[in-house]
């Protein structure tokens, strides 16, 4: 892994506290050697079967089979998708969506509360841009560059600005070109997405390598002068597909360009000078009011502890969201349903979130925790989906090893479908119940096949026909049955 310089690790590891495996999108610190999956054991203790009687056990399995027949979320994902469709925070789109949602959790029959998020509104202007002078070029020519602007970019002028295109792989590189070599310079950081680890079942690995640099990339450029910042897109599949995603304010435009065109531009920056004509035209809007959903299905015995299900609701504009994160969303939505319609009560409260803003900054995750802070001793666990909808291998967990055990039987329940792994994890495995993780509370992130996500994550592509409605259905059976399980097991998780 390259090492960043000492003043932007420092801003990284404080501001970006949890790159989850995905925020604003992408936010995590991985631990060097993480800690071997567990799989589940056949056999239970009678601590285990006292915890888990029965009656619970067969009541899990009825989820897991309802589920499993159930396209409740893919219904409602082919709405927010293709009904309301992108879903930037402050735009019209992610208040539809707001309403949309807690109106179907209503109809469920749960107790809906609308709570207020304070929302950052971008919007995504004109973005072109074209080489127009480098080695060998053919007078009265120009060649195009694909690119997109990073969420939060300032803009050019209207008319676009010119000039040169320095090429950097890390941020050391940058460092030792130094102001001179710099500044009125547009910066390209041509980190390379490393495809093997994602081909290996490592994409998340690879994507927290290469993430940093669209994170801070920007504001280290600029503070060497930088006019304008490129970097070469986070992402797997070499369509000539850009893929956006959120960068900490710098004061300069800054964009994402595909990993063909961040090829080219290298190429041509060793043979000789590249020049650049750039035009990004987005606005910076004045801040707007959201809501997360928050929507109860009351415990009967302990309606006062609550275990988490959820997903944010908004989405980058260039997509329609289905994988990041409305499968998220959908399959919390269902996990209440599926509860419903089994004539099930939990012992404990579900709670089924509709995170606000979690890709331009977590102001949703913020607000909920300043709200709910001192209830988190009443907090029992917490549940996110924010990795994509493939199929479910299991769960990233942040628990203790005594917890962990207990739960070996909700593993047991889910091999069949092969969602038995637990991952343990020293990080939040989800970017909006990291405030919750961070204070103790208990926290499982839906841990899906990641070797196709950043094909499509934050680009134009993530649309409902890369979510397959079988795939979907594991992972609502993975989230209900999680969920049902540790709202109903007789002890609750120990911290």
């Amino acid at each position: 892994m390259i090492k960043t310089h000492s003043a932007l690790s420092t801003l990284f590891s404080t501001t970006f506290t949890f790159i989850f495996l995905s925020a604003a999108n992408g936010q995590a610190q991985k631990p060097a050697q993480p800690p071997a999956a567990l799989a589940a054991a056949p056999q239970h203790s009678p601590e285990e079967r006292d915890n888990f009687p029965p009656q619970l056990i067969e009541d899990l399995n009825a989820i897991k089979a309802a589920a499993l027949a159930d396209d409740y979320a893919y219904k409602r994902l082919s709405h927010l998708t293709g009904n309301i469709g992108p879903r930037p925070s402050g735009s019209p789109q992610a208040q539809a969506a707001v309403e949309y949602v807690a109106a179907e959790l209503r109809q469920l029959g749960l107790e809906v509360h609308l709570e207020e998020v304070t929302v950052p509104h971008w919007l995504r202007g004109a973005e072109t841009a074209e080489l127009i002078e480098y080695s060998g070029h053919v007078p009265g020519t120009s060649q195009k560059v694909v690119l997109t602007a990073l969420g939060g970019s300032t803009a050019t002028p209207a008319e676009g600005i010119t000039a040169e295109v320095v090429v950097v792989n890390d941020f050391d590189q940058l460092q030792s070109l130094g102001r001179e070599r710099v500044s009125g310079k547009i910066v390209l950081f041509n980190e390379i997405y490393d495809k093997r680890k994602a081909a290996a079942g490592l994409a998340f690995a690879a994507y927290g390598e290469a993430v940093r640099y669209r994170a801070a990339g920007p504001k280290a450029a600029a503070e060497l002068g930088a006019v304008a910042t490129l970097v070469r897109s986070v992402g797997s599949a070499d369509f000539r597909l850009p893929h956006t995603g959120f960068s900490f304010p710098a004061g300069i435009p800054a964009a994402a360009v595909t990993a063909e065109d961040a090829e080219l531009i290298a190429y041509l920056s060793v043979e000789g000078k590249a020049r650049m004509h750039l035009t990004l035209t987005p606005q910076k809007l004045s801040d707007g009011t959201s809501y997360n959903v928050v929507a109860d299905l009351k415990g009967s015995e302990h309606p006062d502890e609550i275990v988490v299900v959820s997903g944010h609701l908004d989405s980058w504009d260039l997509g329609t969201g289905a994988i990041d994160d409305g499968a998220g969303v959908v399959i919390a939505m269902e996990t209440a349903e599926l509860l419903q319609m089994l004539h099930l009560r939990p012992k404990r409260t579900i709670r089924v979130i509709a995170w606000m803003d979690e890709e331009s900054g977590g102001s949703g995750s913020r607000a909920y925790g300043n709200m709910h802070a001192k209830e988190w001793p009443r907090h029992i666990a917490a549940i996110e989906s924010d990795s994509g909808a493939a199929h479910p291998l299991g769960f990233g967990v942040k628990l203790t090893p005594q917890a962990v055990e207990m739960l070996r039987p909700v593993q047991s329940v889910l091999e069949s479908v092969g969602a038995n792994v637990f991952q343990p994890t020293s990080y939040s495995p989800g970017a909006d119940i990291a405030g919750m993780s961070e204070a103790g509370v208990p926290a499982l992130g839906v841990m899906q096949d990641g070797q196709t996500y950043f094909n499509y994550h934050h680009t134009a592509a993530d649309t409902l026909d890369k979510v397959i409605p079988s795939e979907l259905r594991e992972n609502a059976a993975a989230m209900a049955v999680m969920g049902y399980a540790l709202a109903s097991m007789k002890e609750a998780l120990p911290r």
